[in-house]
């Protein structure tokens, strides 16, 4: 699994009070926290300060770099505010989140990943707004595929977001979802998904276990990356189950070592 640590954000108010008051040490911690359990990018989005983006932007970039060499992730629609961060980031391609078939968000970076080696979160999304249906889905991934390939993006580079909507609104969601994923990767050879899977449980009780569940299916169905939390050992653990169920795990052994680990007590 491909994890997005997605703690860097700004929205949430411990870390956009860290921001705002310049504290590197909290925001370091956080950083080198997702590192050490597992992140294969750490998010980082300055969002809530319109104004100052750019500038906040750059200096997550810098921090999560001064302890770690895991790549960002550049979470924002903001143009400049990415190239910003972009200029400083060292190292491993960052990603890109995220793009979309919405008019001026796809104008508007589509140029900054064109020709390059950065990955590139695209969500099917389009100004029609949200996709209802699989193929409304289909039809704006096949889109934003091949609107990012004509633009020389790599195909092992695209993550395709199909969208996770709440099961509490609609019974459908959830298997619109995973069917979403299961066609995406048999059409797209090589493509990765990725999603913000909790949007699932949204508001149900006992969020946590509903948010497993579904993470075991949309691996069997072919999800590879999520954007979450890389120290919910919960989740952890339901990710190496369904990887383990669903054939990606030779011999079990990345089962087997979680578990002598301790993750399963």
């Amino acid at each position: 699994m491909i994890i997005i640590g997605e703690l860097i954000n700004a929205s949430r108010k411990a870390i956009g009070a860290a921001i705002k008051e310049k504290d590197e040490q909290a925001v370091r911690k956080v950083a080198a926290d997702q590192a050490e359990n597992g992140a294969s990018f750490i998010d980082v989005n300055a969002g809530i300060f319109v104004d100052d983006e750019p500038d906040y932007l750059t200096w997550l970039v810098k921090n999560v770099q001064a302890v770690t060499d895991v790549p960002c992730a550049i979470d924002s629609p903001n143009p400049k505010a990415i190239e910003a961060a972009l200029a400083v980031h060292k190292g491993a391609a960052p990603m890109i989140n995220s793009i979309s078939l919405e008019k001026d968000r796809w104008e508007n970076l589509l140029p900054i990943v064109a020709g390059t080696d950065l990955k590139v979160v695209a969500l099917c999304m389009s100004d029609d707004g949200m996709p209802q249906t699989v193929d409304d889905r289909m039809k704006i991934a096949d889109k934003l595929v091949n609107g990012l390939l004509q633009k020389d993006v790599k195909l092992e580079n695209i993550f395709i977001d199909p969208l996770v909507q709440p099961l509490s609104v609609n019974k459908e969601f959830g298997m619109q979802f995973l069917d979403t994923i299961e066609q995406i990767t048999t059409q797209f050879a090589g493509i990765h998904t990725a999603c913000g899977l909790s949007n699932i449980s949204y508001g149900l009780p006992a969020r946590k276990f509903i948010n497993r569940a579904f993470m075991t299916i949309a691996i069997a169905k072919g999800l590879d990356g999520a954007i979450m939390n890389p120290m919910d050992k919960g989740m952890i653990a339901a990710i190496t189950l369904g990887e383990a169920l669903a054939g990606k795990d030779d011999f079990c052994m990345k089962y087997l070592k979680a578990f002598r680990a301790g993750l399963f007590e």
